[in-house]
Parts: C-alpha cells; structure tokens; sequence
C-alpha cells in the first residue's frame, strides 16, 4: 500500500473543492423557487410510486452510482496485512455513531430545545439525525483521504467492508433506533429504500467494473461520471429547501438549533476515532482516513431514505440536508488538524 503525493492530495474538481459553496447556493436557489414557483416544486413531490419519490430517485441514483463504481470488494483481502485501521472504523461506525446520534437528539429536541421546537417537528428531526448517523461515509470519505495522504487502497478496502454491512445493517438499526424514539417506522419503505439506494447501486456498480475490465479504465470512467454525484446532490438539496422555504424563512433558527448536535457528534466521534487510532499505533496514512470515514455520513443515502419514510417536505427531511451544509467545512477543520498532528503517528504500524 503506498502514500498519495502531496500533489495527488490537492487534485480536487472545482465540484469537491467548493462543495459547501455549492450546497450553500443551492439552498437559496430552492427557497427562491419555492417562493416563485411553488408549483414547480409541489409537482415534482407528487411524482412518487410506492412512497418513493421518482424525480429524487434519479437524483440520488446520480450521486450514488459514481460513487459505487470505484469499490473493489477484491481489494478486501489486503486488509489482513494491517487489521487495526479497520477495526477502529468498524467500532466507530456500527458500535457508537448511530446510538450516539440518537442519544444526543433526543437529547436536544426533547429536552434543551423542547421549549422552541413543537414536538412532533422534533420527532422529525431526530428521525432526521438518526438517518444521518445510521449511514456511514461512503463517497466523500476518497476525498478527505486525498487532503490527508492518506492510503488510497486502504481507504478503500474500509469503504468497501463498510458498503457490505450496510446491505444488512443500515435497515434494521434505524429500524431499532427510530423505535426507540417512538416513531413509526414503514418497515416496507425501509427496506425499500435500502434495496434502492444502497444494493443495487453497488450491484450496477460491480456490473460496470467488470465490464470496464481494466484499473485505467475504471478510473477514466469515474472520472467522467464524478461530477454527477455533486450535480444530484445539489439538485436535491434544492428541491429540498424549495419545499421547505416557509419554514426557513420564518423560523431561520431551527437550521441552528438542528446544527448543534450534528457538530457535537462530529468533533466528538472524530477524537474517539483519531485517539484510538493513536493508542493502537495505526500509522497516520491510515488512521487519518479510519477517523474521518466515521466522522463523515452517507448524506446521500440519509437524504434519500428520509424522503422516502418521511416526505420530501419533512422535519427529517430537512435534518438530513442541514447534515450536508455543516458536514464539509467541519471536515475540512479535522482535516487541517489531522494534518497537522501527522508526525506523532508512527509510519508504519509496529
């Protein structure tokens, strides 16, 4: 397994380099549409079969499909050379994340906001954070790697093991928590959405590797499809604050108040994760990675499975998208601050 060059590092699109840019324009162009065309907007949440809306399935398809492309589960096997990298995500991402999330809403919307938010748009919201941190890291996780140096192979490998125990434990812990929380859950629309935006995407996306054959041609047709992700994203951020512009516009403090604990969670399972990293010796090529992929969520695959349960115009819709727009300039501080306590990990792992 080798190093990314430094300038390897910095070889980001203009899409991923100014993501929350474009996240941040595409809210206001959803609240100015909402307002001018509500219309437009209310007819493209009607276009749903089966509690799937048809317009956003294309849109996630189109940000998780490319992302599918680059998984190589043959990688897997290289894993057994260096297991603690591993282990650390896995804990992270499956053990804590999802029970921590829940705990801190539940802890915010029933209790330290209960005075400000109504209850049942604070069920929504908690039933919007828990998505969030149900859904491990899965695209964006290859670009913090790149800022950090990190090992492109192992990063991988921890993508991939991540993307097979999704298929079968995405479901049932939502499932469990929203339960908890006391919200019905269609378990119908779930598993639904599970199969949808998470199985077959990567079914089509083993399907296409084997078609490509060969790693270069892999690589130049991910290249090609990339840019599509941030393109569907920031359609269905759009979308989603076109719906939710009364809301926004009147009550501008809820995307602050559902902010808090999604930074809480982040700083906070990010220093669980790089601690760990740091106890067990894990070199920074690969502990840098291992605690950013548990810090990072699969926003796309929260978005749309909120939509799908809740609504294109729900609270956990809504949740789900704040997630996006806090998500990347918090990344990119820990990444400035993995970066910078680079030289106190050993290079190799002992």
């Amino acid at each position: 397994m080798t190093d990314m060059t430094a300038s390897e590092a910095g070889s980001l699109g203009i899409f991923e380099r100014y993501l929350t840019v474009w996240v941040a324009l595409a809210m206001i162009a959803g609240l100015v549409i909402g307002a001018v065309a509500p219309g437009l907007v209310e007819a493209v949440a009607s276009a749903e079969i089966a509690s799937i809306n048809l317009v956003v399935a294309v849109l996630i398809w189109a940000m998780v499909y490319p992302m599918m492309v680059g998984v190589d589960f043959g990688a897997v096997a290289n894993v057994a050379r260096q297991p603690r990298g591993l282990l650390v995500t896995l804990a992270v991402n499956w053990l804590i994340k999802p029970f921590t999330m829940a705990v801190l809403a539940v802890l915010f919307f029933e209790h330290v906001f209960a005075a400000w938010i109504a209850p049942d748009d604070a069920a929504q919201y908690i039933a919007g954070l828990i998505l969030l941190g149900a859904a491990p890291c899965t695209a964006m996780v290859f670009v913090w790697s790149q800022l950090t140096r990190g090992d492109a192979t192992y990063t991988l490998v921890q993508v991939s093991v991540n993307d097979l125990i999704m298929v079968v434990a995405f479901a049932p812990i939502v499932a469990f928590l929203l339960g908890v929380t006391d919200i019905i859950v269609p378990w119908q629309t779930l598993v639904l959405a599970t199969l949808l935006y998470v199985v077959l995407p990567l079914s089509a996306g083993l399907i296409t590797r084997r078609i490509l054959g060969s790693e270069d041609a892999i690589e130049a047709f991910s290249a090609r499809v990339k840019p599509w992700s941030v393109i569907g994203l920031i359609a269905t951020v759009a979308i989603l604050f076109g719906l939710q512009g009364e809301v926004i516009l009147n009550r501008p403090f809820v995307i602050a108040l559902i902010a808090v604990p999604i930074l809480i969670q982040s700083y906070g399972i990010f220093a669980i994760a790089y601690a760990a990293a740091f106890a067990l010796k894990v070199p920074h090529r690969i502990a840098a990675p291992c605690a950013l992929i548990g810090t990072s969520n699969f926003f796309e695959l929260a978005v749309a499975v909120a939509i799908s349960l809740f609504g294109l115009n729900s609270g956990a819709a809504l949740a789900t998208v704040v997630g996006v727009l806090v998500e990347v300039p918090v990344m990119l501080s820990l990444v400035a601050f993995a970066n910078r306590t680079r030289s106190r990990f050993p290079e190799t792992q002992p």
